[in-house]
């Protein structure tokens, strides 16, 4: 499975199967995990076994059930860590999908506290969320998107190139926070692309996933980020 066909395949599971995801997916998830932490000095963990973190009221409440492993997205404290928390762990989630894995993100609906003993974080790190990983009971549901034009910021709607058009397309596949879609691409220039959240919750996770999946949509080669 490609990226592509795993952004379009990917949806949100909460309820998992009892089943243990075997050790040579477990080395291939492990190795991601540490190539994002060389690639963004982020120190994301993969736990696995742990049925504490989702036996909280909140998870009960937010539907959860049988999560026991979850990717945990760590880093040291600054202005820029969710964002690029959600770039980095939506690239974890893809990559998940296209193992055969079920994925969630869970910002609010956990054991925090608990989470955050167990992991021994030092004083200058944070816990930004856990990804609930595993074999779904189901594959997910697709929710109701917006269209191109109701997250593009241009004048000329149909002068805009074919890899802009297809970088937004892979991100209204994108998973934001109660699906809220708050974010805005506006091409700058010729090459230059500039994306924004316009409110809501998880902003900076949000935007980090939507960027993520805009370059794997326009390729990376195609443009630059604008300020």
């Amino acid at each position: 499975m490609e990226i592509r066909e795993a952004m379009e395949a990917r949806h949100s599971v909460r309820a998992y199967l009892d089943k243990p995801i075997g050790l040579p997916l477990l080395q291939k998830l492990q190795e991601a995990a540490e190539e994002c932490n060389r690639e963004s000095g982020l120190k994301i963990r993969l736990v696995c076994n742990d049925p504490q973190a989702f036996s909280s009221f909140l998870a009960h409440y937010g539907k959860f059930s049988c999560v026991k492993n979850y990717f945990a997205l760590i880093g040291e404290k600054s202005n820029d860590l969710s964002e690029k928390a959600g770039y980095y762990g939506e690239r974890l989630v893809l990559y998940a999908q296209t193992l055969g894995l079920n994925t969630c993100w869970v910002a609010v609906s956990f054991a925090k506290g608990k989470t955050e003993k167990r992991l021994r974080l030092a004083q200058n790190e944070k816990l930004v969320c856990v990804i609930a990983l595993g074999y779904g009971e189901t594959q997910g549901v697709p929710h109701k998107s917006k269209t191109i034009k109701q997250v593009c910021r241009t004048k000329d709607f149909n002068a805009l190139p074919e890899w802009f058009q297809s970088g937004v397309r892979a991100a209204l596949l994108a998973p934001t926070a109660v699906n809220q879609q708050k974010f805005l691409f506006e091409l700058v220039g010729e090459r230059k692309v500039r994306a924004r959240q316009r409110g809501g919750f998880c902003r900076g996770l949000d935007l980090g996933i939507v960027k993520y999946h805009f370059e794997q949509g326009a390729g990376k080669e195609n443009f630059q980020w604008a300020d």
